[in-house]
Parts: C-alpha cells; structure tokens; sequence
C-alpha cells in the first residue's frame, strides 16, 4: 500500500503525485500551514479518497502508515481449506443450487461433459466477453469518483457527469477546460482512459 500511487491537493493545487508516503507527507505539510483550503489524497488511479490520520508529527503519520491495520486474508485463500468429496478434483469448486426451466436442463443434458460442464464453460465464456466492458466501467467510475469528491462545486460539474456518462469526449473536455489546472488534468488523465477503452453509451 506504501507504494502505491496517490495524489494530494490543498484545495485545487496538487501538492504530491507519487507513493502514499509523499501523499501523507505533503498533506501534513498543506494542514501545518492552515491555508484554510481542504486537503484530500487520493488512489491516482482508481480516484478514491485516503482517510488517514495526520495527527502529530510527520514521523507519527508515516509510523501509522508502517503498521499493518489487519490481518484479513482474502477468501480465495481459504479455498484449500474446504473439504472435498472423495473423487473431486481439487478445483476450487462450490456447490450452489442452480434453478433453470425445464427446456433448459433439456438442453444441458444433451451437451457434451453434462450440466455443470457446460454452465462453466458458458460462464467463463460470457466473463471473457464481458471483461473489457467491465474494465471500461472502473475507468469511468474512477473518474466519477475523483469528480465527485473534489470538483463538485466547479462550475459545469453536473453536465461534464452527463457527458462522462454518455462517452461525450468531445463535451467533456470543452465543460472541463476552464476547471483549475491541476483539477483538470487528473480528470482528463482518467476520462481519457474511459474514452480510449472501446465502449460506446449505455442503452436501456
């Protein structure tokens, strides 16, 4: 996490652009000096705030970031740990009970490997198909994020959301231009990589 890449502004001057530690640093410093401006830190590439605690000295702030906040461990790491039916493959697989019509349990039953092949192999088709759309929907939410939490009162900000959404790269950057220089160019840095992701606007 210390290596990360994050961001700091004091008001709407960047102050830091590189690993949490500088972020934490340089927002230290931006509150010690009480400008009266709001100082945030932000994930520069997924847009979200940093809380962090900035109490003390900067060598209190960065002892905080050293000590590890928990020790969860994520669940796919426990998936060894499950039992296995004799004969099971050691696959990762979980029993969940699946409700289908008739005509289509029909259907599985005639296909090659049986019922459960065949679903995995139509949900790992379907998790291909969908992956770039995915990847394209955590970059406009990045975006959205870092808007949302440090422009909204710039003006334009609810017509540039419109145009984000609706992968309007032209209205975007024309509603954005006159944003604070340092504001606008993180914003258009992550627009710029959910427009460049190959989707087209939502249809209902």
């Amino acid at each position: 996490m210390v290596n990360s890449t994050h961001i700091a502004f004091e008001g709407a001057h960047r102050v830091s652009h590189g690993s949490l530690a500088d972020a934490a640093i340089a927002a230290k410093r931006a509150l010690d000096r009480q400008s009266g401006h709001m100082v945030l830190i932000f994930d520069a590439v997924s847009g979200e705030q940093i809380d962090l605690n900035l109490q003390g000295t900067i060598e209190d702030v960065l002892a905080r970031l050293q000590s590890p906040a928990s020790d969860i461990v994520p669940a796919d790491d426990l998936s060894d740990e499950a039992p296995r039916t004799p004969g099971r493959p050691k696959l990762g697989v979980v029993p969940r009970e699946v409700t289908l019509l008739p005509r289509h349990w029909d259907w599985l039953a005639g296909q090659s490997g049986g019922a459960s092949v065949t679903l995995r192999k139509l949900v790992e088709k379907e998790m291909r198909a969908s992956r770039q759309q995915d990847h394209a929907r955590q970059l406009r939410d990045a975006a959205y994020r870092f808007m949302s939490a440090i422009a909204g009162n710039e003006i334009g900000f609810e017509e540039a959301l419109r145009a984000l959404f609706a992968v309007n790269s032209v209205g975007f950057h024309a509603i954005v231009q006159n944003w604070p220089d340092d504001i606008r160019e993180h914003v258009q840095h992550l627009a710029d990589q959910f427009f460049d992701a190959d989707v087209s606007p939502p249809t209902s």
